[in-house]
């Protein structure tokens, strides 16, 4: 089996342990949780066809293994649509029922523009074309509330009919002007005013330079 072949298999396998994990994680009952488990154990005999240097323990071990994902931030993607009135949409979470971009989280084969597509879809029932990346938002720093370290990418995106239909995740969706945003969810309520002056605007990305203080410990200029 030529590299390439086998590369192939080990992002297939690595998608479908991420959609184990999803779907353990929000799991319903045991059975949604045992078909999540049969799911990650496929991915797992998968990888263990064309991996010669580990075995299928090794394997399985790897693949139950979260310390990779939580070495690094969790990254999610919203929409920020416009309507020609230059209103933003935005849907109603149905959890509390505060108001938030239409987003979720990156999904593992997706790139970012293409989860963010999705996401627009499920939520609000809309499709469109990503037409630029409107800003890159640590939640440390934007109020997010969770309990991982969260990076938020803001596509802005075109839609030839904009109407909304909210889905399963979301109670309504609309849009709102920016003198008229509904109660926002933690942290968009501060992103989401930014959307409307970033249209104009270059990318926005959170400021950092390496100057002694924003430099790693080891690193700064004794004094």
């Amino acid at each position: 089996m030529n590299d390439e072949l086998k590369q192939a298999l080990y992002l297939i396998a690595d998608e479908m342990r991420g959609m184990s994990n999803v779907g353990q994680h929000f799991a319903a009952n045991p059975y949604e949780v045992d078909r999540a488990e049969r799911m990650r154990e496929l991915a797992v005999r998968l990888v263990a066809l064309v991996d010669d240097d580990h075995d299928t323990d090794d394997i399985r071990c790897i693949f139950e293994d979260r310390t990779l994902v939580h070495a690094s931030p969790v990254i999610g993607t919203d929409a920020a649509v416009f309507n020609p009135a230059g209103e933003i949409l935005l849907i109603q979470r149905r959890e509390e029922g505060s108001w938030a971009l239409p987003g979720g989280l990156a999904e593992i084969g997706r790139s970012l523009s293409e989860s963010v597509l999705l996401e627009l879809w499920e939520e609000a029932g809309v499709r469109g074309q990503v037409t630029r990346l409107l800003g890159i938002f640590d939640g440390q720093k934007w109020g997010s509330r969770s309990k991982v370290h969260f990076a938020h990418a803001v596509f802005q995106v075109q839609c030839a009919n904009p109407t909304p239909s909210p889905g399963l995740e979301a109670r309504d969706a609309g849009f709102f002007a920016a003198d008229a945003l509904p109660p926002l969810f933690v942290g968009h309520d501060r992103i989401v005013p930014l959307c409307f002056s970033l249209r104009d605007q270059p990318t926005y990305f959170d400021p950092a330079s390496s100057v002694d203080g924003d430099l790693p410990m080891h690193q700064r200029t004794a004094t």
